[in-house]
């Protein structure tokens, strides 16, 4: 027999995910201010293998509108700048030997429009992984009926699901929106 809590545990460990999720690439989205994130996915060739960047360099934001990076090995000044200028940042670098910055540009109104449509989309795609774990364990609870759990158990494990839908859903709501009043903030 189903252990509904168990199983409603479960679902409401991948709502989680897929909240995180979103909140993860939201996070590397440029809005036009200065933010570390944006350089998370850059591995840099280090010593023969490939790592984050914030493995060979300490990175800050001095100000609102730049980001400054700091090898740790100057030799490897000239791969960190390779690896920002072929990840998709999409910034160029400017280097003074000792000191790699990225200066952030004003996104422009039509820019601005086009990254909050770019998060609404993967805000959707969060959504849609919270409905479909939803969607998975009714299936469960539906199925576990035959298999002897009570209609009462699952009418109650069901409504314990909608209301984890629900608080998911507001929180990715929650989210898309502040990111949304990030990026049109001027």
């Amino acid at each position: 027999m189903i252990d509904v809590k168990a199983t409603l545990k479960e679902s409401e460990e991948r709502m989680e995910m897929a909240a995180m999720f979103l909140e993860d690439s939201l996070n590397r989205i440029r809005a036009g201010r200065a933010n570390v994130a944006i350089l998370d996915g850059i591995r840099v060739e280090s010593y023969g293998s490939m790592v984050p960047l914030n493995q060979v360099a300490s990175v800050n934001c001095p100000d609102a509108r730049t980001i400054a990076i700091r090898p740790w090995d100057k030799k490897a000044i000239r791969d960190i700048e390779k690896a920002i200028m072929a990840s998709d940042v999409g910034i160029t670098p400017e280097n003074n030997g000792e000191l790699i910055r990225l200066n952030i540009p004003q996104p422009t109104e039509e820019r601005r429009r086009e990254l909050t449509k770019q998060c609404n989309k993967i805000a959707e795609k969060a959504k849609v992984e919270v409905r479909n774990v939803r969607g998975d364990i009714k299936e469960k609870l539906k199925k576990a009926i035959k298999d002897g759990l009570s209609e009462d158990n699952e009418k109650d494990a069901e409504l314990e699901l909608q209301k984890l839908h629900d608080k998911f859903i507001k929180k990715i709501d929650e989210l898309i929106e502040a990111k949304n009043k990030e990026i049109m903030t001027v």
